[in-house]
C-alpha cells in the first residue's frame, strides 16, 4: 500500500536522459559566455582602475598639485595616514581623506 512499484528504464529512456543532460548543458553555455564576457568588458577594467588609483593614492608626497573630489585644486601641504591637508590659497588648508584625491597634476599646474 505504501510502497510502490519500482520499473527499471529501458535503453531508450537512458538515451533521452543522456541527450537531456547534454541539452542542458548546452543551454547553459550561453550563461556561462556572459559571464566570462562581462568579466573581461567590465569587471577585469575596473579593477585595474582601481589598482592605480591605490598606487596613487600612496605615491603622495608633500608639495604635490592634486584635484579633490568636487574638482577642488591645491597642494599638499602635510600627510598622515589616512588624512592629509591640501592648501588651496595661501593661508587656507582643507583636511581631506586621502581617497577623495581624484587626480596628481603635473607640477606647476596650480599657480599661486
Amino acid at each position: 500500500m505504501f510502497i510502490s512499484t519500482a520499473y527499471a528504464q529501458s535503453g531508450a529512456d537512458v538515451a533521452s536522459t543522456a541527450l537531456g543532460a547534454q541539452s542542458s548543458l548546452m543551454s547553459m553555455l550561453p550563461l556561462v559566455l556572459m559571464f566570462v564576457v562581462l568579466y573581461f568588458i567590465m569587471i577585469r577594467p575596473q579593477m585595474k582602475k582601481q589598482k592605480e588609483h591605490r598606487k596613487m593614492i600612496e605615491a603622495l608626497a608633500k608639495g604635490d598639485e592634486v584635484v579633490i573630489a568636487g574638482g577642488v585644486l591645491g597642494r599638499v601641504s602635510k600627510l598622515g595616514d589616512t588624512f592629509i591637508h591640501v592648501e588651496v590659497a595661501s593661508g587656507v588648508e582643507l583636511q581631506v581623506q586621502r581617497p577623495s584625491v581624484l587626480q596628481v597634476l603635473p607640477k606647476g599646474t596650480f599657480g599661486k
